[in-house]
């Protein structure tokens, strides 16, 4: 079945979700892409849950993905509305939401790690930066700022015109990247093309717009999309 747009907030169930491109936030009223919004649902005891993956069941609800809308829904009471019924909503929603978002991201990440597709430590990332299969540059959040700017620099005189294409990505702890590879001490990384790696950079992409409040899925340094979706007008 061919993907269309949805103008409705609130969707038909999980089999609804993946033939849609395109939804309307419950709080701004705006129809956007699916990859712009984050889906929820409520539990069997009536609490709201972020759905982040678009996998749980039962009919969804839909709000622009930004730490500020998920708050402000929460605050106006949209959940209750747009459900239709009586539904217990944490205060913290938008903290959970980031929070899943965060682990869905890793998740990913550890995907293309036992794939193989993860080369880790200072020298085997400088390596790599001149491979075809160059994916992303990650960076722990907590790394040097000087460790950082040489393999930025090693990126940029690798090829120019790959290097502006190349997302590099930092939010991550080296903790969280540490627990994600399932080893230490991971400061700097070079993510290859393979299992997991679109959908790492497409999720991290999300996380970033969601702090930030961003809603521009287009291709920029430092923060590219791997996912898109047609564009399809509701009337």
């Amino acid at each position: 079945m061919l993907a269309t747009a949805q103008c409705d907030a609130l969707d038909g169930g999980i089999r609804d979700v993946a033939r849609v491109t395109e939804r309307r936030c419950a709080l701004t009223r705006q129809v956007l892409p699916v990859t712009a919004l984050v889906r929820f649902v409520v539990a069997p005891d009536g609490t709201v849950l972020p759905d982040v993956r678009r996998k749980l069941p039962g009919r969804g609800l839909w709000i622009t993905g930004s730490r500020a809308a998920v708050a402000e829904a929460v605050r106006r009471n949209v959940f209750a509305r747009g459900f239709g019924r009586e539904v217990k909503v944490a205060d913290d929603l938008a903290q959970e939401t980031e929070h899943q978002m965060e682990r869905a991201a890793l998740d990913a990440l550890a995907i293309a790690g036992k794939a193989g597709r993860v080369l880790t430590g200072a020298a085997a990332v400088e390596m790599a930066l001149g491979r075809d299969d160059l994916r992303a540059l990650i960076h722990a959040a907590d790394a040097a700022a000087d460790g950082r700017r040489k393999l930025d620099a090693a990126l940029r005189r690798s090829d120019s015109e790959k290097s502006r294409e190349t997302p590099v990505i930092a939010p991550f702890s080296g903790a969280q990247l540490d627990l994600a590879l399932s080893r230490p001490n991971v400061v700097h990384a070079a993510l290859l093309a393979g299992p997991g790696s679109e959908t790492f950079i497409a999720r991290t992409e999300r996380l970033l717009c969601f702090r930030t409040g961003c809603r521009d899925r287009a291709r920029s340094k430092g923060h590219a999309s791997a996912v898109g979706a047609q564009d399809q007008g509701c009337k």
